[in-house]
């Protein structure tokens, strides 16, 4: 009896100017067991010489002069890698030292399987709250979704090579840390191919979350381009953020704000916002949970402004994002 051949792995990182915590996600890379076939760094525009921390550790490297974003980078390295198998990571995350392994063994189990998608760990690298609650909430939605998939993941993401060129590998319109993943994904799907979420397979987060950079990145390099995309596409299938209780969510935490601007004028609203906060609470009580279970009290209380926040923005650019696509359309 003939075994079947070991699949090769090739992991691939687009690095901008990747500082100290592209350091530590080649050493956790150095740390692997068993070690991926290749790793191949794509300098996409550094000016802090991250080409020549790769060349350190070993890595192939392939350098762009002026930063065309991370589509791009990947595309790249896809093209140059030998594995049956790419695995993206983000430069600014640590993998476990098994985490080959579980990739390697995932596709040779699931010969049917195209691509997988892990998570961040429960345990972020950056100390600071927005941080922690940023990558916990990610955390968290991850572990709770359910493991047929229906989006790709650039930070933490594995697919056979020839799939991935098949379908052209990431849309390079995107610039910018987007959602290029999460397109691919959809292409995946509407071309019948089956995404595994391993809810085992984590990586652990190392970014530091501002006020300014978490709302830029959410608003204007997450939600509105995605919002595009899910008309663009049709695809609003209950997955990940885009389930039954965060659009319930959504339509409590406006009616929430509503009832508390009216209430300048007519305190009886006063009654109706609180009912409307008290189901929202509710609502998505398991979060706050979690989050009391991972972080404590005082951590959970904090967490809820922000995340009633998280509604009220995703809401908003959601409708922004329906106006950008019908006007596109229509005047295209």
């Amino acid at each position: 009896m003939t075994l079947p051949a070991k699949l090769v792995i090739s992991v691939i990182i687009p690095v901008h100017n990747g500082g100290a915590s592209f350091r530590y996600c080649l050493s956790s890379l150095a740390n692997a067991m068993p070690a991926p076939a290749e790793i191949i760094v794509v300098a996409d525009g550094d000016t802090d010489g991250s080409w020549l921390v790769a060349k350190e550790f070993g890595a192939k490297v392939l350098r762009i002069p002026t930063s065309g974003g991370p589509a791009k980078a990947r595309n790249l390295g896809a093209r140059a890698a030998i594995g049956d198998i790419l695995f993206f990571i983000d430069a600014d995350v640590t993998i476990t030292p098994d985490a080959i392994g579980k990739v390697e063994k995932a596709f040779s189990d699931e010969p049917e399987l195209a691509a997988l998608i892990g998570s961040y760990d429960d345990a972020p690298g950056a100390s600071n709250f927005l941080s922690q609650y940023k990558n916990l909430f990610h955390h968290y939605t991850h572990q709770t979704a359910k493991e047929e998939a229906f989006t790709f993941w650039g930070a933490c993401g594995a697919i056979r090579r020839e799939i991935f060129l098949g379908l052209g590998g990431f849309d390079e319109s995107y610039r910018r840390p987007s959602i290029e993943d999460i397109e691919l994904g959809y292409r995946l799907k509407n071309a019948g191919y089956k995404i595994r979420l391993c809810k085992d397979l984590q990586v652990k987060h190392l970014k530091y979350w501002g006020i300014v950079s978490l709302l830029k990145a959410e608003i204007f390099y997450r939600a509105l381009p995605w919002t595009e995309l899910i008309w663009r596409d049709r695809q609003l299938s209950n997955d990940l953020n885009l389930g039954l209780n965060s659009r319930l969510s959504v339509i409590l935490t406006y009616g929430l704000v509503i009832s508390l601007l009216a209430a300048w004028w007519s305190p009886g609203f006063l009654a109706v916002a609180f009912v409307l906060g008290f189901l929202l609470f509710v609502l998505n009580l398991q979060v706050y949970r979690f989050f009391h279970h991972k972080r404590g009290f005082w951590f959970a209380l904090r967490v809820i402004p922000w995340h009633w926040l998280y509604y009220l923005y995703g809401g908003l650019a959601f409708v922004i994002g329906t106006a950008r696509y019908i006007f596109s359309v229509r005047f295209a």
